[in-house]
């Protein structure tokens, strides 16, 4: 190869480069990504502390949710729950966090080792033979709206993105 017609060969093949690496960046995150699973977690966090009243949480949210015009969100699980971590992190990302943020108050009530807050599972009709993470929607009235009671949400980890923020868009409060 010439030269010059090697050095117009390395000029095309990075502007090409180039063009397709900034328009990639450019681009607004496409509609493809909540055809994806739920994101792993690498890192648990504390999402179910031993020491709270969860009838108390659930009542403060409760009065927040009637000032806000809010629907509150309870999830059940634990600590230990790998599914519980992937499903909080996807309440908190991309078009189901933002449904979230708008529409809802989000309260982790803690079942132990299947041992606590058991009264709350039956209150809520969520049956913990169908595992966890379960969810229950209330309305700002405490009125029970929606709960999972066929294990739902138990494989969050095989959830698609766009099926969960379907699921908040549906249950959010008209309006909202």
């Amino acid at each position: 190869m010439k030269p010059n017609t090697r050095r117009t060969s390395l000029s095309v093949t990075f502007l090409a480069a180039l063009l397709l690496t900034s328009s990639s960046f450019s681009q607004k995150p496409s509609a493809r990504n909540d055809n994806e699973v739920l994101e792993p977690v690498s890192v648990k966090k504390d999402l179910y502390p031993a020491d709270v009243d969860a009838k108390r949480e659930i009542d403060e949210a409760l009065k927040t949710a009637a000032l806000e015009a809010k629907r509150v969100l309870l999830v059940f699980g634990a600590n230990w729950c790998y599914d519980c971590h992937v499903l909080d992190r996807a309440l908190h990302e991309g078009s189901a966090g933002h449904v979230m943020k708008e529409s809802f108050l989000l309260v982790h009530v803690d079942i132990g080792e299947g041992d606590q807050n058991l009264d709350l599972l039956r209150k809520y009709k969520v049956p913990l033979e169908k595992g966890v993470p379960a969810v229950a929607i209330l309305g700002s009235d405490g009125r029970l709206l929606y709960s999972s009671g066929d294990g739902e949400f138990e494989a969050a980890r095989k959830m698609l993105k766009k099926d969960l923020a379907a699921f908040l868009l549906r249950w959010k409060k008209p309006g909202r």
